[in-house]
């Protein structure tokens, strides 16, 4: 499926979907696992836990909370396209890193989870149909395609890459 035009999705995730080079949601979710791969695969495992300024997050902190928001994207991707019109809530992502303890956590361990989650939501919107991508539903008070939430995941991820590679290098 085709990426939907920027002015198509709330304005919050515009800029998300910016950074998203490829058309093709396959392709994305492809080639974005890939880079993330590539990156933990790449990381030594001492740096793992490092922040670069005392309130920011670690680098684990920031993949757990990819795939936190990796799968509250993908359910409500799958609660729109099967039609479910409920108005679906937002999530505070700085309440969800305070409640997950990533400190025993290695870069193994959340790269198996990482490649395991994004392999179902590859899936997920592999069996989906032309209709179900073009369904429309309301997540955290804005109208939002299931395409729109596929290439919003890709671009969530492609921004917090260019952070880690930025900043905690």
């Amino acid at each position: 499926m085709k990426k939907p035009e920027i002015h198509t999705l709330p304005e919050f995730y515009q800029n998300y979907v910016r950074e998203v080079p490829e058309v093709n949601l396959s392709e994305a979710l492809e080639n974005s696992k890939n880079l993330i791969h590539s990156y933990l695969s790449e990381l030594a495992p001492e740096k793992a836990h490092f922040r670069y300024a005392e309130d920011k997050w670690t680098v684990m902190q920031v993949i757990q909370h990819c795939l936190d928001t990796e799968r509250i994207m993908a359910n409500r991707a799958l609660r729109i396209a099967r039609g479910d019109q409920t108005l679906l809530p937002g999530f505070d992502q700085d309440e969800f890193v305070k409640e997950v303890d990533v400190s025993e956590r290695t870069l193994a361990d959340i790269t198996e989870e990482y490649l395991a989650v994004r392999h179902a939501n590859q899936l997920f919107f592999k069996s989906l149909k032309t209709e179900d991508f073009i369904r429309i539903g309301n997540a955290n008070g804005s109208p939002i395609s299931v395409i729109g939430l596929g290439f919003i995941i890709v671009g969530h991820e492609r921004h917090h890459l260019k952070i880690l590679k930025e900043r905690y290098v």
